[in-house]
């Protein structure tokens, strides 16, 4: 075996790391496989040499990749929002590319694109994946300090703040995860039990299909509206919107929508689907919880 494929066999040990974090950074499959590649392409340049830990030479490669990735996406003011057509996964088995998405969480990567591009590169690497801030810092190009600095931030904002004490999340979280389960299954009943007897749904006219009602009162008026949009309801997860336990809904982590829930009795009183731009921007959005995000504070 000469030279270059051993680097090639190195590097392929290492591919499906690289593409974890990538993902975690750009929030994007293909872009996240672009990254790797373009990773490849510079450590083939070098031939290997002089690169005693290949694991970190790679992780800072990619971290940097994915850091210019981000700071051209905030230049040209993309915006955090998908569309319904989930995006193809840059060739990867739709069974990969599920693994990929489920292990990341789609509320933390809703969250991770409200994060300017170091904080998300320092918060990924540190928080998630473990790397000492002398290597954070090498990446987004800051003294250590500064790197702490951006990780906190960002470990601030995926957490958030909530409006209610703790056991009071916990029964809202339990009837709005309810509520969601029975939404994917078309479950009228329990749906009916879960709604309080005048429940209000409000929606923006841009979540609804035409000639929908953007306002609906009842119980039984909300389950049969909830059940119509049922395939939605497949890519909603929970989170922390605006302080309190609601729902994202976020195709391959793009956030199409937010709805905001109240709970009261052991029922939802009301919840509005938003998906005006303007309104999304201005919501504060947390994780409740995720892969990776511990509500340990890490030091090093």
């Amino acid at each position: 075996m000469d030279g270059v494929d051993e680097l090639a066999r190195r590097f392929e040990a290492h591919r499906g790391q690289l593409r974890a974090v990538a993902y975690r950074m750009v929030g994007s499959l293909d872009e996240a496989d672009d990254a790797v590649q373009e990773a490849w392409l510079r450590l083939s340049r070098t031939g290997g040499d002089g690169i005693g830990n290949l694991a970190g030479w790679l992780t800072t490669v990619v971290g940097r990749i994915c850091l210019d990735m981000l700071r051209s996406r905030t230049a040209r003011r993309e915006e955090p929002y998908g569309d319904e057509v989930p995006e193809s996964g840059g060739g990867a088995a739709p069974e990969d590319a599920a693994v990929l998405i489920d292990s990341v969480g789609l509320a933390l990567l809703v969250v991770l694109d409200r994060l300017g591009p170091a904080e998300r590169v320092a918060f990924v690497l540190h928080d998630l994946f473990g790397l000492p801030f002398e290597q954070v810092a090498r990446v987004v190009d800051r003294s250590q300090p500064a790197a702490k600095k951006l990780a906190s931030r960002a470990r601030h904002k995926v957490r958030g703040t909530p409006v209610v004490p703790a056991a009071e999340l916990d029964r809202h979280r339990r009837v709005v995860e309810a509520f969601l389960a029975a939404a994917r299954g078309g479950d009228l009943g329990t749906l009916l039990g879960l709604l309080a007897p005048d429940v209000v749904r409000r929606a923006d006219p841009a979540a609804l299909p035409p000639g929908v009602a953007v306002e609906l009162r009842g119980a039984r008026a909300v389950a049969e509206g909830t059940v119509l949009m049922r395939e939605r309801a497949r890519f909603a997860v929970a989170a922390l919107v605006g302080g309190d336990v609601g729902l994202v809904v976020a195709p391959r982590g793009r956030l199409l929508y937010a709805v905001t829930v109240t709970v009261a009795g052991g029922r939802i009183g009301s919840y509005e689907v938003i998906a005006d731009r303007a309104r999304l921007r201005a919501l504060d959005l947390a994780v409740l919880d995720a892969p990776g995000v511990s509500s340990r504070v890490p030091t090093r």
